[in-house]
């Protein structure tokens, strides 16, 4: 796995072989934050990377230059691995939640610029997980959410929706709320 673009660039970290979480392939992580690029400036940002996974989204948000990012993930070797990964560059703007992501939005009152998930593509509640973040209150009145998800999902019939992306077998759907007057 390695950072894309910014402050630690190029740097690389190695997934143990035992993890079931697969981390976003280059080639989809690349050019989703291409897209993003439009939409957010990620400097002096609030970030949530919900089901982190590996924490490949983590970093990258780092290495951007977000204010501070929430990484949620409830498996404990890979909380820890994510927690190394963070250490090894030395920052102190990533809180890791070692937890539930449904318990998490149900209780979260904080709101953020930016909110990525990436759930795994076969869990029984995916197809929720917009409206829990929508709903909920955690995005931001100009923020914007990204949910990874499989191709035999489509959120373009959703209020919030704003586009659909698609790298290979990897989906995003883009949300967005509407800016009030």
């Amino acid at each position: 796995m390695r950072i894309i673009t910014g402050l630690y660039k190029g740097r690389h970290f190695d997934i143990p072989r035992t993890f079931k979480a697969r981390p976003t392939t280059d080639f989809a992580k690349e050019n989703i934050f291409n897209v993003l690029n439009g939409y957010i400036d990620f400097d002096d940002t609030t970030a949530l990377d919900l089901f982190a996974g590996t924490g490949s989204i983590t970093l990258e948000l780092i290495s951007r230059g977000c204010r501070e990012i929430v990484s949620v993930e409830k498996d404990r070797d890979h909380s820890r691995f994510i927690a190394e990964c963070v250490k090894k560059l030395g920052v102190d703007n990533n809180i890791l939640i070692r937890g539930d992501v449904f318990r998490f939005l149900k209780t979260c009152h904080q709101k953020f610029d930016f909110i990525f998930a990436d759930p795994p593509y076969a869990l029984p509640e995916l197809e929720t997980i917009p409206d829990l973040v929508l709903k909920n209150g955690l995005l931001a009145d100009d923020g914007i959410f990204v949910f990874e998800h499989g191709k035999q999902n489509d959120f373009s019939e959703h209020p919030n929706f704003k586009e659909h992306r698609s790298y290979g077998s990897v989906n995003f759907s883009i949300f967005g709320l509407a800016v009030k007057p």
